[in-house]
């Protein structure tokens, strides 16, 4: 039976705050329930010790959060927390710490691939349902990072400077829609929110707590607590890990009366409250699905992510045909090559790669060569010069290029945005030579590709793709899997084009000079010319839109259309609401995202489509009056393939709380 907060001593409450180890919360030697946590939005990261080392236990490596989103699918996003869940159900993990809803302000940013988007309505919907997937299933998230962790250069000092509107329609807004599914935990930031630390942001844990419905833990990232007594003082319940050295001043700044009883007692009645849930979620519960079934999985949400980003008619390719495969990463030689470093690594249960090898078994007649290697400095230029010979000798040359975890990686931000000097002269060498040159990328988060991307005639963007990702690739490039991704962030021309780019920095602060205009906001309202859009994404099938629906239910709008393929291929089509409101009081960006759906239609058939917007759609944030507001005017809903290829347009008047639709 669980003990409250009164059978409690205050000994006993101070240590119940500051963890257990690494993974572990406080259990007395038994007298309470103990809990484990884990790393892993991607895969989980479980540790075992052996032979007097500690090492991590292999598991299922699931496509990166940034492969996820642009799937544009809920249902992905349901499925992957599902077998996460599963997962730490047969490894005894009670909170997986994930997920991060982190907004994409900086295309640098090291943790990139961990995060959704740059726009918080897409964002805030997958991580919900991810995290109804692994909470229905008996295990528990830790939400992360709040907030404005939006880059890694000195994350431990930085100051994020950013204005309040900012903060609670771009940065505040994804969180606020994930705590609609009621995580049981949420993570602070390592970073410091104009000026406070987020392990003592007490401004914004408030908000969590008072405003979005927040009811359960906040935790610290890992050895983010400066000032444990400030921290709990501010409403943060759980330090992790355990400090021994935080641990003695907090037991004497108590005994010294600079933490409140009331204080600790809240805190602690949190964390037992947590633990309390967890147990009572996971009761029981037992995996659902076998490792075969999630492994399934992993391919699946890959094939939904993956973005054809042009095709001048080479892809698919015809199965006979002959095509040389370059670069090595169609054939890495660690696996750190397909996905990101840092907390969210994990050890793959199968590492084998051979993108070659797939394309064999697809029917194409393929050989190989790796003409660069994977540390992006040295070549051999003999290999290079086999990959010219070859590639002029075949029909179609496919060029895997990327970055990784030597690139992308926790605590440490890229250095630029396009790729290595080596793999570029690989792609236009290659394409000088094969007039069929297609280029698959393998990365985190946008790449420049701008030196080359016109020189080839097909680029697919793979991501980070998981276990099983050069199946799905070889499946694409053949034709097998028709492919239905689109990009939940922009791909500008180059990283001095983004706003964010160019604002303030000094050693210790980040100035969000651009406010509101993150990402596409910016681009679009700007007529600055991108390299490919937010929402952006080809397909073997054509869709044609029409049939725009509108109708009003006081101030919620009902929108309707008809989506419908025009050939001869089933596909699927990820189609996007944007609200613009046409002649503001206060600075509003020229589209901003409010709902989407991604909608499988037949080849020659048609489907309807259908949203529900609520006034919160429509609102901004008053800095002159503290709240939502929804100023009276007219607004234009837009629906579109991409955030540049509106296809339908209509109008509304808001006036006296009510929406009229305008013929």
């Amino acid at each position: 039976m669980m003990k409250t907060v009164k059978q409690l001593t205050a000994e006993e409450k101070l240590r119940l705050i500051c963890g257990k180890g690494r993974w572990y919360t406080e259990d007395f030697g038994g007298k309470l329930p103990q809990i484990m946590v884990s790393d892993g939005p991607v895969g989980l990261r479980t540790e075992r010790e052996r032979f007097g080392k500690t090492e991590t236990i292999p598991a299922v490596g699931y496509p990166a959060i940034q492969l996820l989103a642009n799937t544009w699918s809920t249902e992905c996003a349901q499925e992957m927390g599902e077998c996460l869940a599963d997962d730490c159900l047969e490894r005894g993990v009670d909170i997986l710490l994930a997920p991060g809803v982190n907004i994409k302000r900086h295309p640098l940013n090291g943790r990139n691939f961990e995060y959704f988007s740059e726009d918080p309505c897409l964002a805030g919907t997958l991580a919900g349902h991810y995290i109804e997937g692994v909470q229905k299933r008996g295990v528990g998230v830790c939400l992360k990072h709040f907030c404005c962790n939006n880059l890694e250069y000195d994350r431990l000092h930085q100051t994020s400077d950013v204005d309040e509107r900012t903060l609670r329609e771009i940065y505040y807004a994804p969180f606020e829609m994930a705590c609609a599914f009621h995580p049981v935990s949420v993570m602070c930031s390592y970073n410091r929110i104009n000026g406070t630390y987020g392990a003592e942001y007490k401004k914004g844990f408030d908000v969590l707590r008072a405003e979005f419905g927040f009811d359960g833990a906040i935790f610290s990232d890992w050895d983010a607590v400066r000032d444990r007594t400030a921290s709990a003082k501010a409403g943060l319940d759980l330090e992790m890990p355990f400090s021994q050295k935080n641990y003695d001043k907090l037991c004497a700044d108590y005994r010294a009366g600079k933490l409140s009883e009331e204080e600790l007692d809240a805190c602690a009645e949190r964390v037992l409250g947590l633990i309390a849930r967890c147990k009572e979620m996971r009761k029981g519960k037992t995996a659902q699905s076998t490792e075969a079934e999630r492994r399934l999985a992993a391919k699946r949400i890959a094939s939904e992510g993956m973005v054809l980003l042009k095709n001048e008619g080479v892809l698919p390719i015809c199965g006979g045909t002959s095509v040389m495969v370059g670069g090595c990463f169609a054939k890495p030689d660690t696996v750190d090559m397909q996905r990101g470093g840092g907390s969210a690594c994990v050890e793959w249960l199968d590492t084998s790669f051979d993108l070659p090898a797939r394309l064999a078994q697809c029917g194409c007649k393929t050989v190989y060569e790796g003409a660069f290697r994977y540390d992006g400095v040295n070549s051999n230029m003999q290999n290079a010069r086999t990959a010219l010979q070859l590639a002029a000798q075949n029909e179609v040359a496919v060029v895997c290029v990327g970055t990784g975890g030597a690139f992308e990686y926790e605590a440490g931000d890229r250095e630029t945005l396009r790729l290595p000097d080596v793999q570029e002269r690989a792609i236009l060498e290659i394409a000088q030579q094969c007039a069929k040159t297609v280029v698959v990328v393998f990365a985190g988060g946008a790449v420049d590709m701008s030196a080359w991307a016109d020189k080839v005639q097909a680029i697919v963007f793979a991501g980070f793709s998981g276990m099983g990702g050069d199946e799905v690739i070889a499946d694409i490039l053949t034709g097998k899997i028709n492919p239905s991704g689109k990009l939940s962030e922009t791909f500008p021309l180059s990283l001095s084009d983004v706003p964010a780019a160019n604002a303030y920095r000094c050693a210790g602060v980040t100035r969000y000079a651009e406010g509101l205009d993150v990402g596409y906001r910016y681009f679009d309202s700007y007529d600055v010319p991108v390299l490919y859009p937010f929402g952006y994404g080809l397909s073997y099938s054509a869709f044609t839109y029409s049939g725009l629906r509108l109708k009003a239910d006081g101030m919620a709008l009902e929108i309707g259309y008809e989506i419908e393929n025009i050939s001869n291929r089933d596909g699927k089509e990820i189609s996007q609401v944007y609200v613009r409101e046409c002649a503001p009081l206060v600075y509003r960006p020229k589209k901003e995202l409010k709902a989407f759906a991604k909608t499988q239609v037949c080849a020659g058939g048609r489907a309807q489509v259908a949203h529900r917007l609520c006034e919160r759609a429509f609102a901004h944030w008053s800095t002159a009056n503290d709240r939502w507001e929804v100023t009276d005017g007219i607004y234009e809903i837009m629906v579109g393939a991409s955030v540049s290829d509106i296809r339908l347009c209509a109008k509304v008047r808001i006036a006296d709380g009510k929406i009229e639709v305008l013929i």
